[in-house]
């Protein structure tokens, strides 16, 4: 059926309720619309579903999420893993709720149990409770940190990570065969929960987790010594963190805790700001204000879903506050984490440091300096998680902290996905101790630049929207594929990297090896003096995205090597387009 024919049957099927329909009605006249919302099945891809909120095949909406649940069932069965049941959770956004129990009811319809939290949880709360009821699956109802028009439905597997190969393949072959609505299962909730079928969790849960995460503190003694002097200011961005972040910072001892109240209750409108992310400038502007009215020593937001963590410091000497990329934050809490794991316990000789491929090279410096694996994985947090499975299954490999550039870390391994609860706490711990020594966050950055050296990176973005776009995004990957730069600026490539054909090249003997990472299409050029650039489609919008770092003598240098790698960067893309 084309897109008028399918439009047609969602107004005139009595499977669809009045209320979807009467959205149709409205877009009746409104050709693009139809098609846009029509033309085709919204795309159940590597991590689950991800899109506008509304009426449509294309949208998400209860009959996207019911057909998502009724393929995820199906391969549970294939399975046989029906007994294990599925842990779900969801944020503050935008029918989120309500989702989750469409999510459990199908379950529940298909013969598994659905342990639904009784009100919404951060992201690592899902992640550990998947571990921890010996679930077979988890769903995760957010679109993290996107406009409020969207929201997401994210599967996770029995280790607690989002799903990698060969489940991921699995469900979404399985969500593909679900091709009528009419035959997806789904039960009332009431009649769910005499059978058993949906069970309500959360203190329980909320109460082991939070005894997790403080089993984590290395320095304790630092905390007592001065959390009474310190003062810090906290933004949840209308979602998930709230509850939890002040929980474990209270418990530890942080008494001067100043939440944004504009920002404190949850709300999928977030209208405070144009998206709700942590990593935007904007984001910041309200905590900002608070921190210098009580002059805190460190401001801290997490987005939505509570799995990433935004962060500005103050500088003493000058009063300001400096913003923290992801590769800072996350550099500055693995340093500390090993860097006190050695101190007070020595180091395991198979220690490991895990990051994604686009996160900075200073990852590499830290694991050098205390002479652990540095471990390489594809972009995406699920990847580091599948690391951590394979250490566990072998026996092989000790880890000791994973980080990716887009502001996310795991500090343990009771969850298997980044946590912003947990990066909050230990943030806030580093800098108790660093206070011990009368340092800021910000003096311990500068020494970790002298110590290491000055590495700065960047992204930039070039957006190529509709079907002229995917093409133009697939020329500029062809195009590179087939022409291999030998240099990029002023820059050598040492080596270049396609982890879709599985390759490396080394540019000077032109030996080529295997990357051994599971196959994406994704370009990563090394190059001299310790820069690096990285070509990757985005996954989840419309757009190319190219990483780049280097490496300085100073924050001066350091800045004008970065701008300039930049702009040679997207000359070498303006060639193409």
């Amino acid at each position: 059926m084309d897109y008028k024919e399918i439009y047609k049957d969602w107004l005139e099927n009595p499977y669809f309720d009045e209320k979807t329909k009467a959205e149709l009605k409205g877009i009746s006249e409104n050709e693009k619309e139809i098609e846009e919302r029509f033309y085709m099945d919204l795309e159940f891809g590597t991590a689950g579903l991800r899109g506008v909120i509304g009426a449509g095949t294309n949208r998400m909406n209860i009959y996207t999420v019911r057909k998502a649940t009724q393929g995820l069932a199906n391969y549970i069965a294939i399975l046989d893993g029906q007994a294990k049941g599925v842990a779900i959770t969801y944020d503050s956004r935008r029918m989120s709720p309500e989702f989750a129990d469409e999510a459990a009811l199908c379950l529940a319809a298909n013969g598994i149990k659905a342990y639904v939290f009784e009100s919404l949880r951060p992201t690592p709360e899902l992640s550990y409770a998947v571990r921890k009821l010996g679930c077979i699956a988890g769903i995760n109802i957010t679109a993290s940190h996107n406009p409020p028009e969207y929201n997401g439905y994210k599967v996770y597997w029995e280790d607690g990570a989002q799903i990698t190969p060969p489940h991921d393949k699995g469900i979404m072959d399985e969500v593909k065969k679900v091709t009528d609505y009419a035959t997806v299962k789904t039960m009332e909730k009431e009649e769910a929960k005499k059978a058993g079928l949906y069970i309500t969790i959360g203190k329980d849960i909320d109460d082991s987790y939070m005894e997790e995460l403080k089993s984590l503190v290395l320095r304790q003694d630092c905390i007592d010594a001065v959390a009474k002097d310190m003062k810090i200011v906290y933004s949840p961005l209308h979602g998930t963190g709230n509850i939890p972040v002040r929980r474990v910072l209270k418990e530890l001892g942080f008494e001067n805790v100043y939440v944004v109240s504009e920002q404190e209750l949850p709300d999928g409108e977030f209208p405070t700001v144009s998206y709700p992310n942590p990593e935007a400038e904007e984001a910041f502007q309200l905590g900002l204000k608070l921190g210098k009215e009580v002059n805190a020593d460190l401001i801290l937001a997490t987005d939505p879903d509570a799995d990433r963590l935004g962060v500005y410091v103050k500088d003493s000497k000058t009063g300001e506050y400096h913003s923290l990329t992801g590769n800072m934050s996350g550099c500055l809490i693995g340093d500390y984490i090993i860097g006190q794991r050695k101190e007070k316990e020595g180091l395991p000789e198979d220690g490991a440091f895990i990051k994604s491929i686009v996160t900075t090279n200073m990852a590499d410096a830290i694991a050098k300096y205390y002479g652990i694996a540095l471990i390489e994985v594809l972009t995406g947090f699920k990847f580091i998680g599948q690391k951590m499975l394979q250490f566990e299954n072998t026996g092989k490999g000790t880890y000791l902290f994973g980080m990716e550039e887009s502001y996310g870390c795991l500090i343990g391994t009771y969850a298997r996905d980044k946590d912003a609860v947990a990066a909050s706490m230990t943030l806030c711990e580093a800098a108790a101790y660093y206070k011990t020594k009368n340092m800021t966050l910000w003096d311990a950055m500068l020494a970790m630049y002298e110590r290491y050296g000055y590495y700065k990176d960047d992204v930039k973005a070039i957006t190529l929207k509709g079907i002229e776009g995917l093409e133009k995004i697939q020329t500029i990957m062809d195009t590179l594929r087939e022409n291999t730069p030998t240099e990029i600026g002023t820059y050598q490539v040492i080596s270049a990297r396609d982890y879709k054909k599985d390759t490396i090249q080394n540019m000077a003997s032109g030996e080529v090896t295997s990357t051994g990472l599971p196959s994406s299409n994704v370009l990563y050029y090394d190059l001299t003096e310790d820069a690096w650039v990285c070509v990757r489609p985005s996954g989840t919008e419309p757009k190319v995205k190219f990483y780049y770092g280097i490496k300085g003598t100073s924050f001066s240098d350091a800045e004008e090597k970065s701008e300039k790698l930049g702009k040679e960067v997207l000359a070498l893309i303006d060639k193409m387009l």
